[in-house]
């Protein structure tokens, strides 16, 4: 069992950045590849990025690729998404999520945090 905790969430105007971090529980966090979802106010949760063992093997929807970076610290069971140049569609909660692999997709993710609000204002 994997537990994620998010965190660095918040209220940012259009253009400005913030950095998430999600945690993760347990000494095996480096066999899991890790990714950020999203879900906006009436829409379905989306896949933001994701990232395998190696922080040079790094996946972005189109949507924020150039915007957000995502990276992870092995020793510190962490995983981190820049988000930088926001704008107000970037507005959700969002998730980090686990799963066991080295192949990152869009879904079937085994473990999950509770979310944290992002929002951006115009």
């Amino acid at each position: 069992q994997v537990q994620l905790v998010e965190s660095g969430g918040g209220l940012v105007q259009a253009g400005g950045s913030l950095r998430l971090s999600c945690a993760a529980s347990g000494r095996t966090f480096s066999n899991y590849l890790m990714a950020w979802f999203r879900q906006a106010p009436g829409k379905e949760r989306e896949f933001v990025s994701g990232i395998v063992r190696s922080d040079v093997y790094t996946y972005y929807a189109d949507s924020v690729k150039g915007r957000f970076t995502i990276s992870r610290d092995n020793a510190k069971n962490t995983v981190y998404l820049q988000m930088n140049s926001l704008k107000p569609e970037d507005t959700a909660v969002y998730y980090c999520a686990a799963k066991y692999g080295s192949v990152v997709t869009t879904a079937n993710y085994d473990y999950w945090g509770q979310g944290t609000q992002v929002t951006v204002s115009s």
